[in-house]
């Protein structure tokens, strides 16, 4: 065969592999985004820092003992061979370590993806944030759907399920902007690292 035929079929497996990492398939998990289930209903547009002046002006640090000093932002770091970017931040601590609510709010869903592996999806009281969990080792005791959360109130421990990689114990940790009507894997994600940067130690 050809050179020309080997890049021509080269390029095409590109142009497919990129197609393919846009498509949304399951049963609605979570946006198309690093670390979790897709959605074919999912609006997953990221918003600027600047958009977010509604956000809460402060959070509970959501892993137990880790200061906000110890973490970085790593949004949009590319994820799956550079075809994604990661829309979160990723805390690392030890596997086990508590997970607790980083802001108030009531549990929408308790959720298992090959991507987020164990997570939680806290939504706000007003009904206009989600905050999300993943790679989570397993729930804390008595953890349900429905159930309303005080920050620093214990969800869950650090794991390192779905595509965390073993070993790789961390908690994924996301913030999205809800819409009314919206369910807990819509939304628009934003970055939630300036929130952490001034979010409160957690006890």
């Amino acid at each position: 065969m050809t050179r020309t035929f080997w890049v021509i079929l080269a390029l095409i497996v590109l142009v497919v592999g990129a197609f393919a990492s846009m498509l949304s398939f399951g049963d609605g998990g979570r946006r198309s985004v690093a670390w979790r289930a897709s959605s074919p209903a999912a609006s997953n547009v990221a918003v600027a820092e600047d958009e977010v002046a509604d956000a809460p002006r402060s959070l509970t640090m959501p892993v137990l003992g880790v200061p906000r000093t110890a973490v970085g932002n790593s949004w949009n770091d590319p994820r799956g061979g550079g075809l994604r970017g990661h829309h979160g931040t990723d805390i690392m601590a030890a596997g086990g370590t508590p997970v607790v609510a980083a802001a108030p709010g009531r549990i929408e869903k308790l959720f298992q993806s090959a991507l987020g592996g164990i997570t939680v999806y806290v939504r706000s009281p007003d009904r206009r944030w989600t905050y999300y969990y993943a790679h989570l080792g397993g729930y804390a005791p008595g953890v349900r759907e429905g159930m309303a959360v005080a920050a620093g109130d214990r969800l869950g421990y650090v794991g390192d399920t779905g595509d965390a990689g073993a070993g790789n114990y961390h908690l994924h940790f996301g913030v999205s902007r809800m819409q009314p009507g919206q369910r807990w894997w819509q939304g628009e994600e934003v970055n939630p690292y300036p929130l952490l940067a001034r979010a409160r130690p957690s006890r």
